[in-house]
């Protein structure tokens, strides 16, 4: 389940991104971790992101975190791309992610997380195989889809 905050940083980090021409596309808080960790990944829709990218956005970030304080407390920021846990958004990357392993993070009570091989999207749901059997996931209830590395 991710962090109560990741809501709101992420509202503050959009406009943030976009005024460097850059994308959020997720957040994590490892809370676990002394200090604890905000990790934030963006995407550059015109290219590859760079380091150059990551630096210019730390900073911008940092400065609206400390302004807004809505983490009081001592933590550290990574910016980075995506990478194995990228989300999917487009119906190209459901394409072509097909049979790969994903994570569904769904608003749904009592189940929010769903592991499993990714089958395919339509207008109404995302369809997953859990073990040899189909799992079919409302859209409207989804809030991410993203690609997740399998620990054996």
């Amino acid at each position: 389940m991710s962090h109560p905050l990741i809501p709101e940083i992420l509202n503050l980090a959009a406009p943030v991104a976009a005024d460097l021409q850059l994308e959020v596309v997720g957040a994590v808080f490892h809370t676990h971790q002394v200090p604890p960790v905000l990790r934030v990944d963006i995407r550059n829709p015109g290219g590859d992101i760079s380091l150059d990218d990551c630096e210019r956005m730390s900073r911008a970030l940092e400065a609206a975190l400390d302004a807004s304080d809505l983490i009081p407390d001592a933590y550290a920021l990574e910016i980075s791309s995506p990478g194995i846990s990228r989300c999917l958004t487009s119906d190209r990357e459901f394409v072509s992610f097909r049979g790969f392993p994903v994570m569904v993070q769904t608003s749904q009570p009592g189940h929010q997380e769903w592991f499993g091989n990714l089958i395919s999207r339509d207008e109404t749901n995302v369809y997953l195989n859990q073990k040899g059997r189909t799992v079919s996931l409302p859209r409207t209830l989804i809030i991410q889809v993203q690609l997740h590395e399998q620990h054996s």
